[in-house]
């Protein structure tokens, strides 16, 4: 049975999609005993049921086919998800306003010379493999930044990503309509006082690992870790559009901007 029946609504049909948690798993068989349920690829929009991270997968699931993600909070965090309540959904999907981001494109070159790209909805981040601080070279739109950082880690965040791991490393948060990049060291003990910068979002950065045998890193794009990497580019995919929606008065810029004020 297709979600939908009776008055018109802005989606006529919604999967339900589970963390495979228990909360989520019931919430899942709640929502589809009252609305049904359609397969994802035929759905007009998600209606994703758990955690932070399942928001992530679903979006990487469906990135390039503009499917709405609507995420009701059955998880821990939940920073992109809505509340859970299972009454008036097709209501609250029919109020709900978009937030459309872009994820970070990566390309990392390992010592064996094999190339892998891939995206990043919160942050790209290289991350150091041993008990030895990893050695970076950074150069922005080819021209050398910074011919040596030494630190655990550097990464490179989306403005929805500034309020992730960026944010636990210190580093700035982003409106999320800033045309922006934060790039911030994980750790730094070289140059000590380094806290980062901010990029314009048509930045094209590139990362050379300094001593990659001896000071191995691993570049991480969201969940996909690669590791022995001696060199990483990370520039914004302004052509793929990721929409979420949220209910009114609770939009992401809403929430980046009260995480600002600690709340």
């Amino acid at each position: 049975m297709a979600a939908g029946k009776g008055a018109k609504h802005r989606f006529e049909r919604i999967a339900f999609l589970s963390s495979g948690a228990p909360e989520a798993n019931a919430a899942q068989a709640e929502l589809i005993e009252r609305y049904g349920n359609v397969d994802p690829d035929a759905a007009d929009v998600i209606v994703a049921l758990g955690g932070d991270g399942l928001m992530l997968q679903s979006l990487h699931r469906f990135m390039g086919t503009n499917k709405p993600i609507y995420g009701m909070n059955r998880g821990s965090v939940g920073f992109l998800m809505n509340e859970f309540r299972g009454a008036k959904l097709e209501q609250r999907l029919d109020q709900a306003e978009a937030s459309v981001v872009h994820p970070l494109l990566m390309s990392a070159t390992d010592t064996q010379g094999k190339t892998t790209k891939a995206r990043a909805i919160n942050e790209v981040s290289l991350l150091r493999q041993s008990y030895q601080a990893a050695k970076m070279r950074i150069l922005i739109d080819g021209k050398e930044r910074l011919g040596e950082l030494i630190a655990d880690g550097l990464l490179v965040a989306t403005p929805v990503g500034s309020t992730a791991y960026n944010l636990s490393v210190h580093g700035p948060i982003l409106p999320l309509d800033a045309t922006m990049m934060v790039l911030t060291p994980i750790s730094a003990f070289r140059p000590r006082l380094w806290r980062g910068a901010l990029l314009p979002d048509k930045a094209h950065v590139t990362i050379d690992i300094l001593e990659a045998d001896k000071r191995p890193v691993a570049a991480v794009a969201d969940n996909l870790e690669l590791s022995h990497v001696v060199n990483v580019t990370v520039e914004m995919d302004h052509a793929t559009d990721l929409v979420l929606l949220h209910d009114p008065g609770h939009s992401l810029n809403e929430r980046i901007l009260r995480e600002q004020f600690g709340y």
